[in-house]
């Protein structure tokens, strides 16, 4: 009975991990292929890759094709997490992500702050 409480929350790993670095593929795959020459990242084929096939793993862990592969998808995870963490945030700067179109760094949630004037 307490083992079938681990497999559960097995299962809901597997899941969490394919989910996370599907979502890393879609960014990875969406952004402009100069975007990440201009962030001195590696390339976007390299990173569809890399992510397409930790989704590839990760989702034929959870569907119980690879049985003992947990070196794949923590080499995945890392992959994914370093993805997200430092190449994504590069991307979304040199992209002009992020900021908001005809703002300054002087407006506030509603608007301009000009200190009561």
């Amino acid at each position: 009975m307490l083992m079938d409480k681990f497999d559960s929350i097995f299962v809901l790993f597997d899941i969490g991990m394919l989910l996370f670095a599907v979502a890393a593929c879609v960014i990875a795959a969406t952004a402009r292929p100069d975007a990440y020459r201009a962030a001195d990242k590696q390339s976007k084929t390299f990173w569809t890759v890399v992510l397409g096939l930790t989704v590839l793993f990760d989702f034929l862990v959870w569907w119980g094709v690879l049985g003992g592969m947990l070196f794949l998808q923590i080499a995945g995870l890392i992959a994914t997490i370093v993805f997200m963490v430092d190449v994504r945030p590069a991307l979304s700067q040199v992209s002009g992500g992020g900021r908001r179109r005809g703002g300054s760094s002087s407006d506030g949630p509603y608007g301009p702050y000009n200190g009561g004037r």
